[in-house]
């Protein structure tokens, strides 16, 4: 716990000075460091008997491909076309499918576990639209207001964070109800129900203070909701992924924490929801 907490102590300031000062031609190289150890860490995942190098192309290959269809200039990011919503939109669709396949474990995993191109696809699907959902954001406004977009990142941030907590004290006191005990124990219904209420009360009052604004107070709570519900789930399905797959932790390289998917198995569900919701409404 001591580690963990040094570790927390010293990661969360240089994520947060990263999201804040970086240029975005510096932003983006630093997240697609963080996304390949993420696509590196999911060839546990996949059954690749031969190398986890080789293992490692299909995410790479694909991964170029949407760098050539997103084209990301400083001009194409301020103006999100179809090509951009396609990849939102495909993230989200993701998460929906891939929640359902978390909370219906173990009957759904006959359909996927011997399938290695499912394997491979679910990585894909799980840590691309993530990174292009951040740099949308991150770019959002950029030549009005250079902090509107880390404003934005924080703002997903914080509210996975905070359902994060509150689903942890929840459950820890109130928990009665097994959510997914197949999948993790742990987690209860009563749990989400407080990590939900607390993530829409201090998400509306973050909105208000870093001046985010919605076409409506009601679009303003079902956003922040859904990313809340979402990212709970996220962190569900990379759990399922780890038992399938016989795996505590996907790696060792943040000390105390275990490795990068650890780290933001939330946020990868929560950042392409919340800026798809976001940009269309």
């Amino acid at each position: 716990m001591k580690q963990r907490i040094i570790t927390a102590l010293i990661l969360a300031p240089l994520v947060l000075l990263g999201i804040i000062y970086l240029p975005l031609a510096w932003f983006m190289p630093a997240l697609a460091v963080i996304t390949l150890i993420g696509f590196w860490e999911w060839t546990q995942f996949v059954n690749a008997p031969q190398s986890r190098t080789l293992a490692l192309i299909p995410a790479l290959v694909v991964s170029g491909a949407s760098v050539w269809w997103v084209q990301p200039t400083m001009s194409s990011l301020n103006d999100l076309t179809t090509r951009h919503y396609s990849i939102l939109l495909i993230g989200t669709a993701w998460w929906v499918i891939a929640s359902l396949l978390a909370i219906t474990y173990p009957r759904s995993r006959p359909g996927w576990e011997r399938c290695n191109s499912l394997r491979h696809c679910f990585g894909i699907l799980t840590l691309l639209p993530f990174y292009w959902s951040i740099v949308f954001l991150r770019a959002e406004a950029m030549s009005v207001n250079m902090w509107h977009g880390a404003q934005l990142v924080i703002f997903v941030c914080l509210i996975v964070w905070t359902a994060d907590s509150g689903a942890y004290f929840s459950g820890k006191f109130l928990g009665r109800h097994k959510m997914a005990p197949a999948v993790s124990p742990n987690k209860t219904l009563e749990g989400l129900a407080g990590g939900l209420i607390l993530a829409v009360l201090v998400g509306t009052g973050l909105a208000k203070a870093f001046e985010i604004e919605f076409s409506s107070d009601l679009a303003m709570y079902f956003v922040i909701f859904c990313t809340a519900i979402i990212s709970v789930l996220g962190d569900l399905v990379e759990s399922m992924f780890k038992r399938v797959s016989n795996i505590k932790d996907s790696s060792h390289i943040i000390p105390g924490h275990g490795g990068v998917l650890d780290r933001i198995d939330s946020l990868t569900a929560a950042f392409p929801v919340f800026a798809f919701l976001y940009f269309i409404l």
